[in-house]
């Protein structure tokens, strides 16, 4: 039997990305899981089935339950000390840094992208700006670490063998940035619980984490005008 190893990010939630890597479970339940941290209640654990999950360095770092993003510079070399040397097949959920763990030319690696790493292309302009990082050493330190971030970014696109996107936008995305083709295969929807019939109210839902680059601010500016 092939030996599989699953990558993701970080495990904080039971989102949108962590409903792909419970149905890559379901596809592969012996597999074994990998994410840079670890911090799901017990409450969300049963989507990983109980698994042990082996994580980074970045785990044991100060604040890192509350504040692990701020260790997005440490990211790249965190996931490069993942050995899955003993997998013959790896599958990666990247929106980050999980398509840059290193294989072997003898191994298999596939890489399921919700998104080419958004903090360091094309909306990093607008990631400083909202942070308050567009001027002073602070902001001149960000764009090296960007700059630096998308540098790493390119240079790891070379070690996946298979691109898989989550819609056909994002494998546009994939193709300008990486020069990559990818597949595509829409995330998860359990669509039994919409309908389409359903008479028109007058009012949006929209229902999202509130995070800039959403733009729920926009959706409701919209909506309000």
């Amino acid at each position: 039997m092939k030996k599989v190893a699953i990558v993701h990010e970080w495990l904080t939630t039971h989102a949108g990305s962590e409903k792909v890597v419970e149905q890559m479970l379901q596809i592969y339940p012996q597999a074994d899981l990998y994410s840079l941290v670890d911090f799901l209640p017990d409450a969300l654990r049963s989507f990983i089935q109980g698994k042990s999950v082996n994580t980074s360095f970045i785990q044991n770092l100060p604040f890192a339950q509350k504040h692990f993003r701020n260790y997005l510079p440490l990211m790249p070399l965190a996931v490069e000390q993942f050995d899955l040397s003993a997998y013959d097949l790896i599958i990666s959920s990247s929106h980050a840094v999980a398509k840059g763990v290193l294989t072997r030319p003898d191994q298999l690696h596939i890489s399921y992208v919700h998104t080419p790493l958004r903090y360091a292309w094309e909306l990093q302009h607008q990631y400083l700006q909202q942070a308050g990082l567009t001027r002073g050493v602070k902001g001149a330190l960000s764009r090296v670490i960007m700059h630096y971030m998308r540098m790493w970014d390119l240079a790891s696109a070379h070690r996946v063998d298979r691109y898989l996107a989550n819609s056909h936008y994002i494998a546009r995305r994939i193709a300008k940035t990486y020069r990559r083709t990818a597949d595509v295969i829409y995330p998860p929807v359990d669509t039994g619980r919409f309908r389409a019939d359903c008479p028109r109210e007058d009012f949006y839902l929209v229902v999202s984490r509130f995070v800039p680059y959403k733009r729920v601010d926009l959706r409701s500016q919209r909506s309000i005008n």
